[in-house]
Protein backbone atom coordinates (compact mmCIF):
# COMPACT_ATOMS: atom_id res chain seq x y z
CA UNK A 1 0.00 0.00 0.00
CA UNK A 2 2.71 2.42 0.70
CA UNK A 3 5.98 2.89 -1.09
CA UNK A 4 8.15 2.45 2.11
CA UNK A 5 8.65 0.94 5.14
CA UNK A 6 11.09 0.96 8.44
CA UNK A 7 10.63 -0.67 11.73
CA UNK A 8 11.49 1.51 14.08
CA UNK A 9 12.91 0.51 17.73
CA UNK A 10 11.48 1.58 21.11
CA UNK A 11 14.36 3.08 23.36
CA UNK A 12 14.84 2.18 26.48
CA UNK A 13 14.55 4.56 29.45
CA UNK A 14 12.05 7.89 29.39
CA UNK A 15 14.62 10.55 28.23
CA UNK A 16 15.74 8.11 25.16
CA UNK A 17 11.69 6.77 24.45
CA UNK A 18 10.56 10.35 25.18
CA UNK A 19 13.45 12.10 22.53
CA UNK A 20 12.73 9.04 19.91
CA UNK A 21 8.66 10.32 19.91
CA UNK A 22 9.26 13.82 19.40
CA UNK A 23 11.40 13.45 16.57
CA UNK A 24 9.30 10.75 15.07
CA UNK A 25 5.86 13.54 15.64
CA UNK A 26 8.37 16.06 14.02
CA UNK A 27 9.14 14.16 11.22
CA UNK A 28 5.31 12.89 10.52
CA UNK A 29 4.20 16.55 10.95
CA UNK A 30 6.65 17.54 8.26
CA UNK A 31 4.98 15.17 5.64
CA UNK A 32 1.24 15.76 6.66
CA UNK A 33 1.18 19.40 7.74
CA UNK A 34 -3.20 18.69 7.80
CA UNK A 35 -4.01 19.27 11.39
CA UNK A 36 -6.25 15.99 11.83
CA UNK A 37 -4.53 12.90 12.84
CA UNK A 38 -6.30 10.11 14.07
CA UNK A 39 -4.49 8.31 16.91
CA UNK A 40 -5.23 4.80 18.83
CA UNK A 41 -4.33 3.49 22.17
CA UNK A 42 -4.15 -0.44 22.00
CA UNK A 43 -6.83 -1.53 25.01
CA UNK A 44 -5.12 -4.44 26.54
CA UNK A 45 -5.84 -3.68 30.00
CA UNK A 46 -1.92 -3.46 30.85
CA UNK A 47 -1.70 0.67 29.83
CA UNK A 48 -3.51 3.58 31.83
CA UNK A 49 -6.16 4.67 29.34
CA UNK A 50 -8.21 6.31 32.33
CA UNK A 51 -7.67 9.81 31.05
CA UNK A 52 -8.17 8.63 26.72
CA UNK A 53 -11.44 9.63 25.34
CA UNK A 54 -12.55 8.20 22.19
CA UNK A 55 -14.68 5.40 20.08
CA UNK A 56 -13.61 1.90 20.63
CA UNK A 57 -12.73 0.28 17.56
CA UNK A 58 -11.39 -3.47 16.45
CA UNK A 59 -8.40 -4.10 13.98
CA UNK A 60 -6.12 -6.11 13.40
CA UNK A 61 -7.03 -9.81 14.81
CA UNK A 62 -10.03 -8.26 16.57
CA UNK A 63 -8.00 -6.47 19.21
CA UNK A 64 -9.63 -3.07 20.90
CA UNK A 65 -8.17 0.46 20.49
CA UNK A 66 -9.36 3.92 21.77
CA UNK A 67 -9.61 5.95 18.45
CA UNK A 68 -9.84 9.61 18.54
CA UNK A 69 -8.70 12.79 16.16
CA UNK A 70 -6.12 15.40 17.42
CA UNK A 71 -4.18 17.39 15.77
CA UNK A 72 -0.16 16.42 15.85
CA UNK A 73 0.28 18.65 18.65
CA UNK A 74 -1.86 16.53 21.38
CA UNK A 75 -0.22 13.31 20.22
CA UNK A 76 2.31 13.45 22.69
CA UNK A 77 0.26 15.31 25.13
CA UNK A 78 -2.65 12.53 26.17
CA UNK A 79 -0.14 10.33 27.98
CA UNK A 80 3.17 9.57 29.68
CA UNK A 81 5.74 6.63 29.42
CA UNK A 82 4.24 5.62 32.98
CA UNK A 83 0.93 5.28 31.44
CA UNK A 84 2.45 3.40 28.48
CA UNK A 85 3.17 -0.74 28.48
CA UNK A 86 6.81 -1.18 29.61
CA UNK A 87 8.09 -1.90 26.21
CA UNK A 88 6.14 0.99 24.93
CA UNK A 89 6.42 4.59 24.95
CA UNK A 90 3.80 7.52 24.97
CA UNK A 91 3.34 7.26 21.93
CA UNK A 92 -0.47 5.99 20.49
CA UNK A 93 -0.10 2.47 19.14
CA UNK A 94 -1.69 4.18 16.00
CA UNK A 95 -1.18 7.11 13.96
CA UNK A 96 -1.99 8.03 10.50
CA UNK A 97 -3.31 11.84 9.04
CA UNK A 98 -6.85 12.40 7.69
CA UNK A 99 -5.69 11.62 4.70
CA UNK A 100 -3.80 8.31 5.03
CA UNK A 101 -0.47 9.21 3.77
CA UNK A 102 1.38 7.32 6.11
CA UNK A 103 0.78 5.07 9.03
CA UNK A 104 2.41 4.26 12.05
CA UNK A 105 1.54 1.14 14.37
CA UNK A 106 2.87 -0.25 17.49
CA UNK A 107 1.74 -3.97 17.87
CA UNK A 108 1.06 -5.43 21.46
CA UNK A 109 3.98 -7.20 22.40
CA UNK A 110 6.69 -5.78 20.11
CA UNK A 111 9.14 -3.29 21.33
CA UNK A 112 9.14 -1.59 18.01
CA UNK A 113 6.82 0.45 15.77
CA UNK A 114 6.47 0.25 11.76
CA UNK A 115 6.21 3.07 9.58
CA UNK A 116 4.75 3.08 5.97
CA UNK A 117 4.20 5.97 3.88
CA UNK A 118 6.31 7.77 0.91
CA UNK A 119 9.89 7.49 0.22
CA UNK A 120 10.43 10.96 1.25
CA UNK A 121 9.03 10.64 4.66
CA UNK A 122 10.89 6.67 5.42
CA UNK A 123 14.11 8.21 4.08
CA UNK A 124 13.71 11.15 6.94
CA UNK A 125 12.88 8.44 9.65
CA UNK A 126 16.15 6.01 8.82
CA UNK A 127 19.08 9.08 8.63
CA UNK A 128 17.33 11.10 11.49
CA UNK A 129 19.75 10.73 14.67
CA UNK A 130 17.15 10.24 17.63
CA UNK A 131 15.56 7.47 15.85
CA UNK A 132 16.66 3.76 15.51
CA UNK A 133 15.32 2.83 12.22
CA UNK A 134 15.76 0.11 9.96
CA UNK A 135 14.11 0.01 6.28
CA UNK A 136 12.17 -3.08 5.41
CA UNK A 137 10.11 -4.71 2.50
CA UNK A 138 6.45 -6.06 3.28
CA UNK A 139 8.35 -9.57 1.79
CA UNK A 140 10.74 -9.79 4.93
CA UNK A 141 9.92 -9.84 8.72
CA UNK A 142 10.10 -6.38 10.22
CA UNK A 143 12.07 -7.57 13.31
CA UNK A 144 14.67 -5.37 13.98
CA UNK A 145 17.83 -6.67 14.72
CA UNK A 146 18.43 -8.20 18.00
CA UNK A 147 14.82 -8.07 18.61
CA UNK A 148 12.36 -10.89 18.66
CA UNK A 149 8.77 -11.42 17.58
CA UNK A 150 5.95 -13.32 19.70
Amino acid sequence: MYAAYATIVVPDGDEAKTQSDRALVEVLQAHAPADRWWIGYLDTGVADLSNIKGQHVSAYAGWTYVLKACGPRQVLAARDNGRSTPWHSALPELLFPHDRSWLVSTLWDDDWRCVGGPESLVEVVLAHRHIEAFAVSTDEDATPPGHQSY
